[in-house]
This record gives C-alpha cells, sequence and structure tokens, in this order.
C-alpha cells in the first residue's frame, strides 16, 4: 500500500493528512504554527503518522501547502494553497465551481476549470477586516474567546451593522456599539455579515459560478456558511466537520498520489521517494 502525506502549513494552523492510495485518510494532526515553521511541520506528521499507525519510512511521497511551505523540509515538493485547495475540494465536491477559503490571516476566491484547475483567483491579505482575524479580534475585545464565537452567534437576534473597510475602523465601530447597549451576539453576528460582504465581493472578481465549496478555519463556524447561502441565495458546499480545515493539507496529499502515479509510469521506483528525497 503507498502512502502520501499533505503539509498545509497555514498562518495560523498547520495540519498533516496522510492518504492511502485507494484515497482513504488513515491520519491527520493540527497544532498552532507559531514561528518555527520547519519543526511544526514534522511535530503534525509525526502525529498523524502515530494515528495512522505507520513511520515516516511508510510514507512514498510528501507535499507541502500553505504560506509556510518552503520552511517543511521534509517534503518533497511544495505546490501553492490555490492547487492544493481546488484538488481537496473536488475530492469532496466534484462539481466545484468556486472555492472560497477564509483562514485566519488571508481570504482567496478561485474559479476552476477542467479537472479542478485554477483558472482564476484573488486574494485579500492587506487587511484584517477580510479574513478571520477580524472576527477573533472582534470576539475577544468583548471578552469572548475563538471558541465561544459559535454558541455566542447563534442566540444573536439581529445583525449589528459593522461598515469599516479597516479593521482599525470597524473595531471602532465594535467599542461604540457596545458602548450603546448593543447585544454581543449580535454584534458578534454583524461582524460576520460583514466578513461574508467582502467574500462575497471577491468571488464577483472571479466570475464565479456554482457550485460554491467553502473552506477554511473561519467557516468552522456555520453561521459563516449560513450568511453566505442567504447572500447568494443557493446552496453552498462545506466538508462536514473539522475536514474545512485539512482540505487544502488533503489536496496536497491527493496530489502526491498523482506525483506517484506519474513516477510509476515512467518506470522510476517509488518505494520509499520521501526518504530517498
Amino acid at each position: 500500500m503507498m502512502y502520501t502525506a499533505g503539509i498545509d502549513v497555514g498562518s495560523t494552523y498547520t495540519k498533516a493528512v496522510i492518504l492511502s492510495e485507494d484515497n482513504q485518510i488513515v491520519g491527520k494532526a493540527m497544532d498552532n504554527t507559531g514561528f518555527k515553521l520547519t519543526e511544526v511541520s514534522e511535530k503534525v506528521l509525526h502525529t498523524a503518522l502515530v494515528e495512522a499507525g505507520l513511520s515516516q519510512k511508510d510514507v512514498n511521497y510528501i507535499v507541502a501547502t500553505g504560506f509556510g511551505r518552503h520552511q517543511a523540509r521534509i517534503s518533497d515538493v511544495q505546490v501553492t494553497d490555490l492547487t492544493a485547495s481546488a484538488r481537496g475540494a473536488n475530492f469532496f465536491f466534484p462539481n466545484t465551481k468556486t472555492i472560497l477559503d477564509v483562514g485566519g490571516q488571508t481570504m482567496k476566491a478561485s474559479r476552476l476549470g477542467d479537472r479542478a484547475k485554477v483558472k482564476s483567483f484573488r486574494l485579500n491579505d492587506k487587511c484584517a477586516a477580510g479574513t478571520g482575524a477580524f472576527l477573533e479580534k472582534t470576539a475577544r475585545y468583548m471578552g469572548y474567546s475563538t471558541e465561544e464565537i459559535g454558541p455566542l452567534v447563534a442566540i444573536s437576534k439581529e445583525a449589528v451593522p459593522i461598515s469599516g473597510v479597516c479593521a482599525v475602523f470597524a473595531e471602532s465601530e465594535v467599542i461604540n456599539h457596545l458602548s450603546e447597549g448593543m447585544s454581543p451576539s449580535d454584534i458578534m453576528y454583524g461582524a460576520i455579515v460583514s466578513l461574508v460582504g467582502r467574500s462575497v465581493q471577491l468571488m464577483k472578481r472571479v466570475r464565479m459560478e456554482p457550485e460554491f465549496t467553502l473552506i477554511g478555519g473561519i467557516l468552522r463556524f456555520e453561521t459563516m456558511a449560513d450568511v453566505v447561502r442567504d447572500t447568494l441565495q443557493t446552496e453552498v458546499n462545506v466538508p462536514e466537520g473539522e475536514m474545512v480545515q485539512y482540505t487544502s493539507a488533503l489536496g496536497a496529499a491527493i496530489l502526491g498520489h498523482q506525483r506517484l502515479r506519474k513516477l510509476r509510469e515512467s518506470g522510476a521506483s517509488v518505494e520509499h521517494v520521501a526518504i530517498a528525497a
């Protein structure tokens, strides 16, 4: 049995997925990225291998993706997160045409063509108001943790408008709303609506078309996907549970198997490629 590993070194979290050649996820792991990117890459890979009951010598190919992919020195090759996300989204939802990826520090929209190839993309990584960090900062400003965002929004009755196009100005709005006695849950809901507005604008710039697939750490909050559905007036795909955060790592592992197949077709040895690299 051939195994590959995909490592997604994201700005907030680093994820690893171990994938068998029959497309079974046999192990996965996630940890805070921090600033020691090489070490955290090795750590999540080791944890995923332990879950899979494998050792590193059992892995034939390792593909790294994410902003810190070049620091994952245990990898055989690096690919962009746009490419990896496209493969991962296509694995879960084969008819995906538009992907929205909302992470802690970046937001990306991409449109796919044939065979899950990226045709166009747009990034918003210049301002925190257009990323998941905005939601986390809003929660902390009101005395809540990131884990409490979901339950907090669930009790909201009405979104409080937040119109600031800059994180600094948006935070000023949050302060004003709190001083006026607005409910923290309604302010949090307003922050999500604001983020979705920026997300949809990014999707329009890639000439979005259905099916839509949403991925990234912020999509673990169900309200985010609900607001996108309401805004687009159509259904959207979201990988189940925590897999919404592992989509890019999975896509990297899928690309590893594609690479192994090409090596096999060329007559090259694929035994323990990762160890020999």
